[in-house]
């Protein structure tokens, strides 16, 4: 059994699902599981955490940390672990986490593995597995020596369990100094999407520059919003100015893990092949039979996705009816 920190990303007093996956994956190996939460007016994520198994809940709040800060999560998460001292530190490799944990792991002077893919415990040690060589492989990852082990978990990897409504945490405060920081946010710009977000959605529809124009995406919205959806898209179609680069999946965008990826005339590009080859089962929608991306897919559409998208579209209305 280990001392395990799970930090529990949240925005707008709205945890993660990614971050509880890691807290249910530690409690379930027996681990003595430690949920720190940092922002600002979030004591009401404290019994979330513990329904999904934290021993202990760790709050750090603060008016300076209403918004995400990296400088100022990175000192909050850093007091954290020098006050509960653990042996395992985990996060969600999310935007944030990406960010987040290597600047913490030089704190700490801790060992960081990154874009783990599963996530397992023995004796007191992590044991992973990530991506290599652009997903083509995937290596197995163990710490040595006695330093502090620390790692980022893709979403959708683990799996989330029920919670157990019946479990409350007695949550404690920490204290941290936010004098003195360098940085300061001025304003924070959202989206008008109700979307979910690729890396957290349990299925993706994505499109490629074959659909021609912005506008022909409200196909793929069509199949989202009628399956509950993310939309994304590859990189060739960002660069072309169809979607926000925040939607972009690949090596160079995000790195999506879902339950079912809907690949709509997307080529296969390795570079896009290392963003979402993990998902559980892979559709792909495309006019060329000899399309790389048919290499990896569960099933395979030869056809065009003009006619295809919409078709599936209508199926799947029909099933919800």
């Amino acid at each position: 059994m280990a001392k395990v920190v799970v930090f529990i990303e949240q925005r707008e007093g709205k945890a993660k699902k990614a971050s509880y996956e890691l807290v249910a994956a530690s409690a379930s190996a027996g681990n003595e599981t430690h949920a720190v939460i940092v922002g600002d007016n979030i004591a009401g994520l404290a019994n979330e955490a513990a329904q999904f198994g934290a021993n202990k809940v760790h709050l750090i709040q603060d008016a300076g940390l209403k918004m995400y800060l990296g400088e100022a999560y990175a000192r909050a998460l850093t007091a954290a672990i020098k006050n509960i001292n653990p042996e395992i530190v985990l996060a969600a490799h999310t935007p944030m986490g990406k960010e987040l944990m290597p600047t913490v792991s030089v704190h700490v002077n801790g060992s960081l593995a990154t874009d783990c893919t599963s996530i397992s415990f023995s004796g007191g040690k992590l044991q992973l597995r990530r991506p290599i060589y652009s997903g083509k492989a995937t290596a197995e990852v163990e710490f040595v020596g006695g330093g502090l082990q620390m790692a980022t978990v893709r979403p959708n990897s683990v799996g989330l369990p029920k919670p157990d409504t019946s479990k409350t945490a007695d949550a404690t405060n920490i204290a941290v100094d936010l004098s003195s920081l360098k940085t300061k946010i001025l304003e924070v710009v959202k989206g008008n999407s109700a979307r979910p977000d690729v890396t957290e959605a349990s299925v993706v529809v994505s499109g490629g520059r074959s659909l021609k124009s912005a506008e022909n995406f409200k196909i793929l919205e069509d199949l989202a919003d009628t399956v509950g959806a993310a939309v994304g898209a590859s990189r060739a179609a960002v660069d072309a100015g169809f979607r926000p680069h925040r939607d972009q999946v690949g090596q160079t965008g995000k790195v999506v893990s879902p339950a079912c990826y809907i690949a709509c005339g997307i080529s296969g590009a390795i570079q896009h092949l290392a963003g979402m080859r993990t998902s559980k089962v892979i559709v792909a929608i495309n006019t060329d039979p000899q399309a790389p991306i048919f290499q990896i897919a569960d099933y395979a559409v030869v056809g065009d996705l003009f006619q295809v998208v919409p078709a599936l579209t209508n199926e799947f209305k029909k099933l919800k009816e």
